[in-house]
């Protein structure tokens, strides 16, 4: 081979070893111009570039009419919101569209036409562009006066192609979708059932004064089917009977036993639902991952192969072979975690011949697979003896329940002034006391940290965690108390002064009081069971981002969807009385047609029963015969069963599975105080996996549409 083929080689090598660190497709173009360009678009400052214009352009629907930049929520208070005048969002949109337009002609270009015609993304990538693109037109052709804006709904398609992993998950999810609706079946046929049985029941009579329960609950098929299932939820019972046993107490059978069931099958429903669940969680993220860890085998067998021709290797040789000085050229080049690269390096000197064959090249980038290891710095070795009794004092564990002990007696004074002071005015309260105590507790809190530090040193303290968050913690609260006593003096009886500076003394007292009570969060690392369900929670948030994306996008077209459907169908009602509290809150505090109040409406909804919601948001319907609040319960119920039904018990399955993993690995491994084991969400089902055999590997790299191996 020329110098030049093998710099080629080489360079292919990297940037197959990258796609394999990064779970990324290998089908693309090879040769030296497009791997210039490949690894120029998969380099942190166009990804950060492409992110943020994503982000831009999702939050692009906060400024836009109806603007949603108000202090107030409340639509009887605040003044009209600022509304952009024509062209300026649209211009940052059009800079954001300019953007996807070279992201979508890049990847394009780079998986060449054949792989084109095969990824339905890219081909969607382009439409969406296209039907954004003529939308935006049309809103300037209108002076940006249109009512609908359909590019709106389409943005969040944009966080969905940039993100494999999210639309690996989707696929997963969009695959189970039958079995999910097998298992809300059961339900639905007893709705189904009882609501035929109701509507029967309570059919419209001659004497209209004994229609009470027709006129409020079963009028038509959708009412009655609403009043049932929010009955099966128990929020309007006994309203929804009253009528029914006021006429006849016989009627009371019915609800009774529509409950009774109900309750039952609704019970059992939820424990079959949080059990399918589960599985079919683990199912999802199984199945990403043994496809991420076929990229990852893929990504370093090509690596191999293409560096093969490199070493001239024997006539009679079995095997081919790559020269470890190759293999240290293309790890000079690779961008990858240096802990990593450091572990293959090593163990690649410890080979005592200078050739390595297959098994022995994939085995080397098992390294890639392994724990994340954290070792703390080692205490500083005093050579004084007083010096070293110190450092036992004060490195002991003892020493640190010490503090929580200390942070839970200021805990305790906090609430014990908090309660004496509750009822008095400000003029009467005096914030001495709580002053004092807390420049005592401050004053501990630094001298606690000055001694750790002594006795552990400096980079052993700041190297866990629990420290980092209590030193950044104890270095606020010092600030602040050296600005409230620069400001307003020291703390003395009767210690009242005036509104001073940028905040109140009560409020700086408030501010110190909250990060204290922030702060005595310090004692989660010491409580075992409780750091164990902290650290689940934190690696779960950390690794399954796909899965919030998800949500995200589900947010915003709901959002979107929201403000076109509700737009003007709800107006303050001022200090008009409602039988529902919460359809006067949502009334009276929320302009629906504002999507960050449409955000905090389904996040409400996310936490509340959707179908109790519904009902209660119907009375708020400027026209009883407005086809927009007639649909409305669809809208909400949707909304519960996406989010609430699939979404929630999809992410408690995965924090249950991820929970039983470290607690298994918890009871399993002996405790190691210096030592921090960090595994991500791929670590978890490694015990599961398969291997792919070297035939799967071997037929799909022969089926690389720009890669022609020599074999």
């Amino acid at each position: 081979a020329t110098g030049a083929d093998n710099d080629l080689y080489i360079n292919q090598a990297v940037v197959f070893i990258e796609d394999a660190i990064q779970y990324r497709s290998i089908n693309h173009r090879v040769d030296s111009k497009s791997l210039w360009l490949y690894r120029w678009y998969y380099s942190r400052t166009c990804q950060w570039i492409l992110s943020l214009t994503i982000t831009v352009i999702l939050a692009l629907a906060f400024v836009e009419t109806p603007s949603s930049l108000t202090v107030t929520s409340d639509v009887r208070y605040r003044h009209p919101p600022w509304d952009p005048p024509c062209g300026l969002t649209e211009s940052i949109e059009l800079f954001c569209f300019l953007v996807f337009v070279i992201d979508v002609s890049v990847k394009s270009y780079l998986i060449g036409w054949e792989e084109f015609c095969k990824t339905k993304w890219l081909m969607a990538y382009i439409l969406t562009l296209i039907v954004s693109l003529a939308d935006w037109i049309v809103s300037l052709s209108f002076f940006c006066k249109e009512t609908v804006r359909v590019r709106r709904i389409l943005r969040p398609f944009f966080l969905l192609q940039n993100s494999s992993m999210m639309k690996k998950t989707l696929k997963s999810i969009n695959s189970t979708l039958p079995e999910m609706a097998s298992v809300v079946l059961l339900l639905a046929v007893h709705l189904s059932l009882f609501t035929m049985f109701a509507m029967l029941l309570f059919a419209r009579t001659k004497d209209g004064q004994q229609d009470k329960e027709w006129v409020g609950y079963f009028r038509n098929l959708p009412d009655s089917l609403t009043s049932l299932l929010v009955l099966l939820t128990t929020a309007n019972n006994p309203d929804v009977m009253i009528p029914a046993y006021s006429k006849n107490r016989a009627y009371s059978i019915f609800f009774i036993l529509f409950t009774v069931l109900g309750k039952g099958l609704f019970i059992s429903l939820g424990f079959l639902l949080s059990k399918y669940f589960f599985f079919l969680g683990v199912s999802i993220v199984q199945k990403s991952v043994q496809s991420s860890l076929f990229r990852r085998r893929l990504g370093i067998r090509a690596a191999f192969e293409v560096l093969c021709p490199l070493e001239d290797t024997p006539a009679n040789a079995q095997e081919l072979c790559v020269s470890v000085g190759d293999l240290f050229q293309v790890l000079q080049k690779v961008e990858m975690d240096s802990r990593c690269k450091e572990a293959i390096i090593r163990s690649l000197k410890t080979f005592s011949c200078d050739r390595l064959s297959a098994a022995q090249f994939q085995k080397l980038f098992e390294e890639l697979d392994k724990d994340a290891i954290k070792q703390h710095p080692h205490s500083p070795e005093y050579q004084s003896r007083f010096m070293q009794k110190l450092q036992f004092v004060f490195g002991h564990p003892y020493f640190g329940y010490l503090g929580n002990v200390v942070a839970l007696a200021n805990i305790i004074s906090i609430c014990v002034v908090l309660v004496m002071d509750a009822d008095k005015q400000p003029s009467e309260r005096d914030d001495f006391f709580l002053g004092a105590i807390n420049c005592f507790f401050i004053l501990y809190y630094l001298l606690e940290m000055l001694l750790k530090i002594l006795a552990m040193g400096l980079k052993r303290y700041w190297s866990y965690p629990s420290n980092r968050f209590d030193g950044l913690l104890t270095g606020i609260l010092l600030i602040l108390e050296i600005a409230t006593f620069a400001v307003y003096g020291f703390p003395h009886p009767g210690w009242r002064p005036e509104f001073m500076g940028l905040l109140s003394l009560w409020d700086m007292v408030r501010l110190v009081n909250m990060l204290i009570v922030f702060r005595f969060l310090r004692i989660i690392p010491n409580m075992k069971l409780m750091a164990l369900v902290v650290t689940t929670l934190l690696d779960l948030v950390k690794n399954l981002r796909a899965f919030a994306g998800i949500l995200v996008v589900v947010f915003y077209a709901f959002a979107i969807t929201g403000i076109m459907l509700f737009k003007g169908a709800v107006v303050p009602m001022g200090n008009i009385s409602c039988f529902y509290d919460f359809s006067l809150w949502i009334n009276s505090r929320h302009n629906l047609g504002d999507i960050f109040h449409l955000y905090i409406i389904l996040w409400e909804c996310l936490n509340w029963i959707a179908s109790e919601f519904s009902y209660h948001y119907l009375p708020l319907c400027l026209l009883s015969f407005n086809l927009i609040c007639r649909w409305a319960k669809i809208y909400f119920i949707a909304w519960w069963l996406i989010s609430s039904v699939i979404w929630v018990n999809l992410f408690v399955a995965l924090l249950l599975e991820n929970f039983i993993h470290k607690w298994d690995r918890h009871c399993h491994r002996e405790p190691l105080s210096d030592i921090e084991y960090q595994r991500t969400v791929e670590l978890m089902f490694r015990d599961v996996l398969e291997e792919p055999t070297e035939e799967e590997l071997m037929e799909r790299l022969h089926q690389h549409p720009h890669l022609h191996l020599c074999r």
